[in-house]
């Protein structure tokens, strides 16, 4: 795909007007069930906080708190633990000759991907568990230090790329096909798209268990969640869980992604799937810069809008969070960063009658990483006052 002249000055909102009797097929319980026969496996915290409710002006915030998903402080834990199990399984059953008498046994496929962030970090763990070698492509300088570290403290072999996330899947891919390991990719492209489905049927487990957690407090589904994006697999996953044919169409859905590295918000105007020329951000899991092939058809008729927030912003509301007992690395705080672009100050009423909301609304934020996933800069020191935010009236 050919790459476009993408502006640093991304538009903060787009409104996407589609068919609401638009749906998807219901998609089976198989990686939910896997999730719930796992040791680690716990639902991850549902959180309630008022203070956000009244600041949003709505009747009810909920925050899901990734930090501490199957041991590993990110939700990309829930994708890479199904994906490693179905691809290794089906990588197995694809060898179905034996060894002749006398030769040695074939040796142990390893495990590749290319990630931005946690990804990586999550193939290497259920990688390792699984008895596999991994093997990580990551950008040069595309993610944080700490995270590098991480990946390696799996047992994970490194390979950096000259260039942007999208050149280090492209490697990735070219190095699996010549040495026959298996790669765990969470984005798709045209013929490779059966691993990153594996990996969005994973991410269904987070919707699943915010249905649950509702009921148990006698609410019905969200009228709104924020999904920070990158390429749009959890967006998909949100996208897939919300549109399916049995669950209430009425829960509207928002991207949220850095202002300087948005790919959904271009495409979403261009009315196609675009690939941009990414910046940076402190949001690394977030800068991406095409849409993942399976999500876009998604995103393009099930998406209700997409914004669009700036460093300050997620730095801001990783801040807010902390002071009300969530620490948030800046992807996962992007979630409330875009709540209150979309939700408070300038055209806030347009943008509020588009998605429905009201002051009794129910909205949910996908904290999708913990601090320790990605930490804030130095400058971001939590104990500097928060910002008064614009509250809605």
């Amino acid at each position: 795909m050919t790459r476009e002249e993408h502006s640093l000055m991304t538009p903060d909102w787009f409104a996407n007007a589609r068919d609401s009797t638009w749906t998807v097929a219901e998609t089976a319980d198989d990686a939910y069930d896997f999730h719930r026969s796992l040791d680690a496996y716990a639902p991850t915290a549902l959180v309630e906080l008022p203070d956000l409710a009244d600041e949003l002006g709505v009747g009810h915030v909920f925050v899901k708190d990734e930090s501490t998903r199957l041991g590993l402080p990110a939700f990309k834990a829930l994708g890479a633990s199904w994906a490693v199990h179905r691809a290794l399984r089906a990588h197995t059953s694809r060898q179905v000759l034996p060894p002749t008498v006398g030769s040695p046994a074939p040796a142990k496929a390893a495990v590749v991907t290319a990630t931005d962030g946690n990804h990586g970090r999550a193939v290497a763990r259920f990688a390792r568990l699984a008895g596999r070698a991994a093997t990580i492509y990551i950008p040069v300088g595309g993610i944080h230090p700490s995270a590098v570290v991480a990946i390696k403290e799996e047992g994970a072999r490194i390979v950096e790329v000259a260039g942007d996330y999208d050149e280090a899947v492209a490697e990735s891919a070219r190095a699996t096909e010549q040495s026959g390991d298996v790669l765990v990719q969470d984005t798709a492209w045209d013929g490779y798209e059966e691993v990153p489905q594996w990996i969005v049927d994973g991410y269904l487990t987070l919707f699943k268990e915010i249905d649950a957690q509702l009921r148990e407090r006698d609410h019905s589904q969200p009228d709104l969640v924020f999904v920070p994006t990158g390429v749009g697999s959890l967006l998909q996953g949100a996208l897939a869980h919300y549109r399916s044919e049995t669950t209430c169409p009425g829960t509207a859905v928002v991207s949220v992604e850095p202002e300087t590295a948005s790919c959904m918000i271009p495409s979403l105007t261009a009315g196609r799937a675009v690939t941009v020329e990414a910046s940076t951000t402190i949001m690394s899991g977030l800068n991406c810069p095409t849409p993942s092939s399976l999500a876009w058809p998604l995103v393009k008729n099930g998406l209700d809008a997409g914004v669009a927030v700036s460093d300050r912003d997620a730095i801001d509301a990783a801040r807010r969070l902390l002071v009300l007992g969530i620490a948030a690395g800046p992807c996962g705080a992007a979630a409330l960063a875009g709540a209150r672009r979309a939700l408070t100050g300038a055209d806030a009423d347009e943008r509020r009658a588009h998605l429905g909301i009201n002051t009794g609304s129910t909205v949910v934020l996908t904290i999708t990483e913990g601090a320790g996933a990605n930490p804030l800069p130095p400058e971001a020191d939590h104990t500097t006052p928060v910002r008064p935010a614009d509250r809605y009236s």
